[in-house]
């Protein structure tokens, strides 16, 4: 049985495509050590895992530290997070050891204790990979819209924070990408190459799993009967930007009293008294069992966050995305690209646009088909049991 070290940042995105790969290596007979935020505590520890906690606001605080108008900004942020992340993790591993680590795409320190630790590493990415030439291309671009005089700051405290994690950690780093993306010997990317821009540019190093989808606890107050034979349009915006009164009311305006059944999950945070009247046809929850409702469902308008994304088209479901932030548009974008869905502007969209871009969704049968060609290649492939074969096959266990 060997020990693997798990390394993720507090964010459903991140998380969710782990909870499979976590529970497969543990069935396997592999143990799992996996630090996150204290709010996935319990469910990291349904996968049989140990958890340790990070502090998820400091982690927050240092990674706001370094600005966020900016990608270069952001870069900075991540290694601001160095001295919450590095010390708190050697600290609570200390005398333990493990034999590899598996480290998320975008947290910032799991490259830098790999070094440290001189483990194998295993960078999990959950939302599309970047090569090198592709990062660097992005920046560039980024930087070139940034004025002289605020680049250069930020350019001078990328150099500052290289030094100090040097000095601190004897660790050194390259260049943004590194920070970014922690690029390693083994990328575990949770969609096909076939849904990945681009996918030829990447080497046998990326090994492109397909959607990792667990079951998830379902909620009490959920009665799926309901929905069964109704076919419904599902909405919803995720479990980070999802506190969005207007554009669920206007939902209420585009499909109220149709004859379409709809199923909207406002999340956590929204309080379904503020929407006011909701019309006979909806069913609104704070949450739904998104895999569960995606096999009913005929069209998910959907922010585009990749695990939603996955999720919808492994169902074989159109996709109206109306993307908010982070990588989404770019998600969205290539949605469009392949003809499954369509990308709809977040800002100043109308109720009679929503309308007519799911009367278009419905009775045009290129999307239809479209979906069910990634719906295909998305089902074909293994999932968390692939990225497990590929993990074991990588560090040379059993």
């Amino acid at each position: 049985m060997a020990r693997a070290l798990f390394m993720n940042s507090g964010s459903e995105g991140h998380i969710n495509p782990t909870i499979g790969v976590v529970q497969e290596l543990v069935s396997r007979g592999e143990e799992v050590v996996y630090f996150t935020i204290e709010a996935f505590r319990e469910r990291i520890e349904q996968t049989g895992a140990t958890v340790r906690t990070l502090d998820g606001q400091k982690f927050v605080n240092a990674f706001l530290s370094g600005g966020r108008n900016y990608l270069p900004e952001r870069i900075n942020g991540l290694l601001h997070t160095a001295d919450v992340v590095i010390p708190g993790v050697l600290e609570q591993i200390k005398g333990e050891r493990f034999d590899y680590i598996i480290h998320d795409s975008m947290f910032g320190c799991g490259r830098l204790l790999a070094q440290i630790l001189k483990l194998p590493a295993i960078n999990s990415c959950t939302s599309f990979a970047q090569t090198k030439a592709s990062f660097d291309e992005m920046l560039e671009q980024h930087s070139k819209k940034i004025p002289a005089e605020i680049i250069q700051p930020i350019n001078d405290e990328f150099h500052r924070l290289t030094v100090m994690v040097k000095d601190k950690y004897d660790v050194e780093i390259h260049s943004p990408y590194e920070v970014f993306c922690n690029p390693a010997p083994l990328t575990i990317v949770y969609t096909t190459r076939e849904f990945q821009p681009f996918g030829e540019a990447f080497d046998q190093t990326y090994k492109f799993v397909g959607p990792s989808i667990a079951s998830r606890l379902m909620p009490e107050d959920f009665d799926l009967s309901t929905i069964k034979d109704k076919s419904p349009i599902y909405i919803s915006l995720g479990t980070v930007f999802n506190q969005a009164i207007d554009f669920y009311k206007l939902c209420f305006e585009a499909f109220g009293d149709t004859d379409h059944t709809v199923v909207m999950s406002v999340g956590e945070k929204t309080q379904i008294a503020d929407l006011g009247e909701i019309p006979k046809n909806f069913l609104v929850k704070n949450y739904v069992p998104q895999t569960e409702v995606l096999k009913y469902a005929k069209l998910f308008i959907t922010h585009g966050g990749m695990n939603s994304t996955n999720e919808g088209l492994y169902h074989g479901v159109p996709l109206i995305v109306i993307p908010q932030s982070a990588d989404q548009p770019i998600i969205a974008g290539q949605v469009a690209a392949i003809g499954a869905g369509m990308k709809l502007p977040a800002q100043s969209l109308t109720a009679n646009q929503l309308r007519e871009a799911v009367d278009r969704l419905l009775n045009d049968p290129s999307f239809r088909k479209a979906v069910s060609n990634i719906r295909e290649s998305f089902q074909k492939s293994g999932g968390y049991r692939q990225a497990v074969d590929e993990i074991l096959e990588f560090y040379g266990g059993d």
